[in-house]
């Protein structure tokens, strides 16, 4: 199978769905003349022309609901935010407007509309360009919300969200662009809403999702050199959230630690936690552990950043917590 970058995986996504209608387009800052903030729309304009590959000025909240008002009209828009901290400008037309109008029409308007960019730290940025609103996102009905952190399931999962009748969060890793993975030629589709069992294990369940998986994978390679068999599973949309493959896995393992990138309070983490303690309450052998980012604006000086960040280094050290290991 051939490898091809994060970015290339969305651009695919994006170029199979549009060349099958032409109801879809990409509108952003810099997605055409320039080719993408991040190279993600390089070649879109010269094939789908500027009429579906449009370059917009800097004002999130108009060109957002720009989208959203085509998207009630019957076009399928694909907005891209430079980074979704930018979002924050257009999050009133996302929340009161994308998200709410199905409802709010009785269901007369659909919004097949998708939001897309990168989230959460891309180094020394600072704190208003490195802040993770998955869970701020996943907080309102009537949103989808989906967090890749591979190639393969960049591209199957985008496709799926641009076909989706209702509005969809897509959110990437500036830092994960160019990251090389296995890709099919042939099409395929990721259904939204189900995690990947990446690793299966027997001893500890790790869950992440987007970048930090990264952490999560390496901090499992370290336990199994230890002997301890972790079970890894990607949650890959954070709403909805599979608890089911979580809750399975627990059964098994009887024991959980959640790793995420961003703040503690009112977390993704949080909410996995609660629904398996509550419905698998008498499977757990240990209390469950969150490892998260510091509870503090991101710094900009790049020892603060590895001290916020989770690491394979802590999450190593809540296994052994969770499973009563003392050396």
């Amino acid at each position: 199978m051939r490898e091809i970058q994060f970015r290339e995986a969305l651009r695919e996504a994006m170029v199979e769905e549009m060349r099958n209608d032409g109801n879809i387009y990409l509108m952003g800052e810099e997605v055409a003349e320039y080719n993408g903030a991040y190279k993600v729309s390089q070649g879109m304009l010269d094939e789908f022309g500027a009429k579906r590959v449009i370059d917009t000025p800097i004002s999130e909240l108009g060109f957002a609901g720009i989208g959203i008002g085509s998207a009630m009209n019957g076009l399928r828009p694909i907005i891209e935010f430079m980074t979704f901290n930018f979002s924050l400008v257009a999050i009133d037309q996302i929340i009161n407007g994308a998200a709410k109008i199905m409802s709010m029409s009785g269901g007369q308007f659909s919004v097949p509309i998708v939001f897309r960019g990168p989230t959460g730290n891309a180094g020394m940025l600072s704190s208003q360009h490195s802040q993770c609103f998955e869970n701020w996102y996943a907080n309102c009905p009537g949103l989808k919300v989906v967090v890749p952190s591979n190639p393969y399931d960049a591209k199957g999962l985008l496709k799926s969200a641009i076909l989706d009748p209702d509005p969809v969060i897509f959110m990437e890793s500036e830092l994960m662009y160019g990251d090389k993975g296995e890709v099919p030629e042939e099409t395929y589709y990721i259904p939204l809403g189900k995690a990947k069992v990446v690793t299966e294990g027997t001893d500890v369940t790790l869950v992440g999702f987007g970048k930090i998986m990264k952490v999560v994978i390496a901090a499992a390679a370290e336990l199994a050199k230890e002997g301890i068999n972790a079970e890894v599973i990607d949650l890959r949309t954070v709403r909805p959230i599979d608890y089911e493959t979580v809750i399975n896995s627990v059964k098994k393992t009887n024991r959980l630690v959640i790793i995420e990138e961003s703040w503690p309070l009112g977390s993704i983490a949080t909410e996995v936690a609660f629904k398996v303690q509550k419905d698998a309450f008498d499977y757990l052998d240990a209390p469950i552990l969150r490892i998260m980012g510091g509870d503090v604006p991101l710094p900009y000086a790049p020892t603060l950043i590895q001290e916020y960040l989770p690491n394979p280094e802590r999450v190593v050290k809540a296994v052994k917590e969770v499973m009563y290991v003392t050396k």
